[in-house]
């Protein structure tokens, strides 16, 4: 009979490498009383049939930071265990077989070079001097990675469960959780069925590991955690004489990838279109371990035929093994970690997306120190669990957009590149107006946004390209109307939370870094702050009266502007309201909103009775609405907060007196390239819980005089010893090349960090981008007398860099 503890601190769910990786981790920190359950046995779901490449290179800094240490803790874990986990450190060749995917890798050197990665472009005959076998008549390029590896996931798993128990941990295998206890909010204990019995564990902690299963996991206690399993195909061949030890290979324009082991090659494929298993309304079977799914040669096929040409002697080798197996894919092709929105102390390790053994030794360290420290070691937000929407667990969503996501792995990573499945799921009362007039929309959070227009006969839709896309000059077109003379962007997808109770202004004082005591009507620009002057948030503050305030954050952070607002309440007397669907937002921007404004209301759009960081109640058309006197593009303009039925109205309002002003209807790309060359911050990727208040420029929106607020002492402690670094905005000379982000930014000759965001500033003339530049110890005036380059696909540009914005450096617009 097993025997289960009455009660633990923590309690991991999941056997796989991710549950194993989190019990080591926090065995590592020194926590005690850790029980891992898994459902059957280690490794029984997926973990045991992946192929075990251990890459190093990802899409961010902070997600290729964890995959380094992923590759260093393998290598070591062995030593310390006494397990082998079959780690070696092979090498791997990416080559491109088009223009475009030689574009990709030759941005990604750039990255992985800016980030500490031993990476290389080579040539074509090096790349075949490599890999002895690989057809290379039609390669372009190749990179080489030399310290890329594979090993063996069920060891590596069963090293790290081994290195787990050393440090106290217990592992019960065919322990079954079958409910989750919460209380007043927070996770309470788990029920579990184990040698025929029930029982009770009480915990203080709940890690959600369960691979394939997290979804329903996470439904036990309330909490979205959105994935889906997808059959995942691979054959390993019969021995092959004189095959030699070959560095893991990938040729992602034929959707495959090459593992060579003990002398036989496994062929592995992301297929353009995948299968989701279980089928829609099934689930997967109770009696699931270390199972296969059935064999299906004709969709494997098309890869095969592939794979011979590319390695003719596969043509050859007779076939050992022909595997499918699931693997969980998530809607974004990214993982899921950290503290549910909804659940206090309910946390999540899952939805891998087929990089489970490459990621999961980081993901455990993180998680572990999360869990430690009480908030993120560095920047996790491409990872947080908290940029899930409710709605993501639909199950039929899920289903129909897991065929896509796992081909997107392998596909190229175009910027700008749009999911094509499971849209329209939220839409802006006017999505039907915008599409009528050209809009091709893209999605963000589940909303549908009008990125750009089409000009009548134009396709509305991307091709997308490295290089100018297709919508590059409607772009243009839309960003000089919010230049010179009026844009109208709807930006109904910002969230929108609302505040009020007897304390909260006491309450938003102690959270936001800038002061909100202000007199109803005015609208604060400011940070939330964590202890380390981290920033947690970038919004807007609008008081509407004594005791109720709007807060605007970008719509991709609602959830998780609400878990921090909810989580900080205290004893506070306030209510939290997400109030985003109630009212939509059509922004009125660029030196002609005013005269616009006054064709549609009777109302005073005087600096005098509305000036900037103002709102006024108004009239427009038939209907009312808040007009917000704030900008996001640098240029006068209003957000007006109008009621989601009345939305359509005015929207035909202010279209039809824009007749007379040549108003322009403008999309998201353009937002953004006109915030840009404002040196607008863009949060998640200018600005993050890693990036200091002071350091990010935005020290005007501190006030640390007002009072005590979260990160005050951090603020305070920044001026005493001086910045580290600083953000900095750069314009190439050149106006060919693009921004996107992640380009290395080159100072004197030297690699020092990289661009955050870019855009191209089609009132500049040229690509800008922001980027940090260490100056530990230097002045501004010391920043700036360097000479700058910014490095675009191993192609460095001479650059302009600018502490102050290069576009209105004075603000001046905003308040003519």
């Amino acid at each position: 009979m097993t025997t289960l503890p009455a009660k633990a601190r923590v309690v991991v769910i999941g056997g796989g490498v991710a549950g194993c990786s989190v019990a080591y981790h926090l065995a590592k920190l020194g926590w005690t009383d850790i029980v891992l359950l898994e459902r059957k046995q280690l490794t029984s779901g997926t973990t045991w049939h992946a192929a075990g490449l251990i890459g190093q290179l990802r899409a961010s800094a902070n997600m290729t930071r964890l995959a380094k240490y992923t590759a260093d803790l393998y290598q070591r874990l062995e030593a310390e265990t006494g397990v082998a986990t079959g780690m070696r450190q092979c090498g791997s060749i990416s080559v491109a077989l088009t223009a475009e995917r030689h574009e990709e890798l030759r941005r990604s050197v750039t990255m992985g070079r800016a980030n500490g990665v031993e990476v290389e472009e080579i040539s074509v005959s090096d790349a075949k001097q490599l890999y002895p076998h690989l057809e290379v008549g039609d390669v372009v390029g190749a990179i080489h990675i030399a310290r890329d590896g594979q090993g063996d996931p069920s060891n590596i798993t069963h090293a790290l469960a081994k290195g787990a128990r050393m440090g106290g941990v217990k592992i019960v295998e065919n322990a079954k959780v079958t409910a989750i206890r919460i209380d007043k909010g927070r996770v309470a204990g788990v029920e579990v069925e184990a040698g025929g019995e029930r029982s009770e564990i009480a915990c203080e902690h709940v890690v959600n590991c369960a691979g394939m299963w997290a979804h329903g996991v996470g439904a036990m206690a309330n909490v979205a955690v959105p994935l889906h399993a997808c059959e995942h195909f691979y054959i390993v061949t019969e021995p092959i004489a004189g095959l030699g030890q070959l560095p893991v290979l990938r040729v992602t324009d034929e959707c495959a990838y090459y593992k060579e082991d003990a002398g036989k090659i496994l062929l592995g494929a992301f297929e353009p279109v995948a299968k989701p298993w279980p089928p829609l309304g099934d689930s997967i079977p109770e009696e699931f371990c270390f199972d296969q799914l059935p064999e299906d040669f004709d969709h494997f096929e098309p890869i095969l035929e592939k794979a011979v040409k590319r390695m003719p002697l596969l043509a050859d080798a007779g076939i050992h093994t022909f595997f499918n197996g699931p693997e969980s894919f998530t809607p974004d092709d990214r993982y899921y970690l950290g503290e549910a929105p909804n659940v206090g102390n309910f946390w999540v390790a899952c939805g891998f997306n087929s990089i489970g053994i490459q990621s999961s030794g980081g993901a455990g360290m993180a998680l572990a120190q999360w869990m430690d420290g009480g908030e993120p070691p560095f920047d996790l937000w491409d990872v947080d669990i908290r940029r899930v929407q409710p709605f993501q667990a639909n199950r039929a969503y899920l289903h129909d957009r897991s065929k896509e996501t796992l081909g997107l792995l392998y596909a190229d990573h175009f910027p700008y590149r749009q999911m094509a499945s499971a849209r329209g799921v939220r839409r802006s009362p006017l999505h039907e107006h915008l599409k009528a007039r050209g809009a091709v929309f893209g999605e963000v959070a589940g909303w549908e946004r009008a990125n750009w227009f089409a000009r009548d006969g134009q396709e509305r839709e991307y091709r997308y390209s490295w290089k100018r896309q297709n919508w590059f000059d409607n772009q243009r077109e839309e960003h000089l109307a919010v230049r010179n003379g009026v844009g109208l962007f709807d930006m109904t997808s910002f969230g929108k939370i609302r505040v009020e109770g007897r304390d909260a202004c006491a309450y938003l004082q102690r959270l936001c870094a800038n002061d909100v005591d202000v007199p109803a009507g005015r609208i604060v620009y400011t940070q939330v702050l964590n202890e380390r002057g981290g920033i947690e948030s970038d919004l807007t503050v609008t008081r509407l009266s004594e005791t109720a305030f709007l807060l605007v954050v970008p719509g991709a952070t609602l959830q998780r502007d609400l878990a921090w607002l909810r989580r900080h309440v205290g004893e506070a007397f306030v209510v939290i309201n997400d109030v985003t669907a109630a009212e939509s937002v059509l922004c009125v921007m660029g030196p002609k909103s005013r005269a616009l404004m006054q064709r549609v209301s009777p109302n005073d759009f005087s600096n005098q009775k509305n000036p900037f960081g103002t709102f006024v109640d108004i009239e427009i058309g038939y209907g009312i609405a808040r007009a917000h006197r704030v900008s996001y593009v640098g240029e006068l303009g209003w957000e007006l907060y109008v009621p989601t039925d009345q939305t359509a109205h005015v929207f035909e309002t202010l279209e039809l007196a824009g007749n007379e002003v040549g108003l322009k209807l403008c999309g998201l790309h353009t937002l953004d390239s006109c915030r840009i060359e404002k040196a607008y911050r863009h949060f998640g990727h200018d600005i993050t819980n890693e990036d200091h208040v002071l350091e990010a420029g935005l020290g005007f929106a501190v006030k640390t005089g007002k009072g005590e607020f979260t990160g005050r002492d951090a603020v305070l402690r920044k001026k005493e010893a001086g910045l580290s670094r600083r953000l900095v905005q750069f314009l190439l000379d050149d106006p060919q090349p693009l921004l996107f982000h992640n380009e290395a930014i080159v100072r004197d000759g030297e690699i020092v960090s990289t661009v955050t965001s870019g855009n191209y500033g089609h009132h500049l003339g040229a690509a800008v981008g922001l980027g940090y530049v260490p100056c530990a110890g230097e002045s501004a005036a010391q920043v700036l007398a360097s000479t700058y380059e910014i490095e675009v696909g191993g192609e460095r540009f001479a650059a302009k860099a600018s502490l102050a914005p290069l576009y209105d450096p004075k603000s001046e617009r905003v308040r003519d």
